[in-house]
């Protein structure tokens, strides 16, 4: 799995510069220089750049990727960040499928043992997830950045049965066909799976 290692210091600042990426044009390269041109002149903002990487936002050598081209999408950019957090931190997501505020201490323990941090640091990554995290809608399941969004089809053939007569042709009523799309949450939960085919079983197959 995943659990990245990168975070910053103004995380209290990600709302607001996350905001810009939506609202801005997107450059060749995001260099500190770009940082700097939207007025974040401070060097704890260097510390974005490898964030954005690890969050799949930047290629490498700093070029955007689809994936901070879709989030500049409006309509999209929450379901893309849950998808960014689900690559970047899964290991916290197999520990809380929708973490919240009261999982904090599990949140910091496990940057603390993956990544042998102090409790400084371990906390200032908690700060930074939490403050992505605001700005994700983890209801969505979207297709960014080569992520597949799960569906499975059901079918249920409610078929009737023929009736022959001896004396005509046999003759047949139409059958009936339902397909229902069902889009799973992106979890690894396994209970989760176990409630909603459960519920399947006892609504439409039973």
């Amino acid at each position: 799995m995943a659990l990245t290692n990168s975070y910053v210091q103004v995380y209290g600042q990600l709302p607001d510069l996350f905001s810009r990426i939506r609202e801005a044009g997107a450059p060749d390269k995001f260099t500190s220089q770009h940082l700097k041109d939207w007025g974040y002149t401070s060097s704890n903002y260097r510390a974005v750049i490898p964030l954005l990487k690890s969050l799949g936002f930047l290629a490498p050598d700093g070029s955007p990727t689809t994936r901070y081209h879709d989030y500049r999408n409006n309509a999209q950019s929450a379901s893309v960040m849950a998808e960014a957090l689900r690559d970047a931190y899964g290991d916290l997501f197999n520990i809380k499928a929708n973490p919240t505020q009261s999982d904090r201490a599990l949140i910091e323990g496990k940057f603390k043992s993956s990544h042998n941090a102090s409790p400084n640091t371990a906390k200032m990554m908690a700060n930074t997830f939490y403050s992505l995290l605001g700005l994700a809608d983890l209801s969505i399941s979207t297709n960014q950045g080569g992520s597949a969004q799960e569906n499975i089809r059901v079918q249920i053939a409610d078929s009737q049965p023929t009736q022959q007569n001896e004396q005509q042709h046999k003759s047949a009523r139409p059958s009936l066909h339902y397909n229902i799309q069902i889009h799973l949450p992106a979890t690894k939960d396994i209970e989760v799976f176990n409630a909603i085919f459960k519920s399947l079983k006892e609504h439409l197959l039973d």
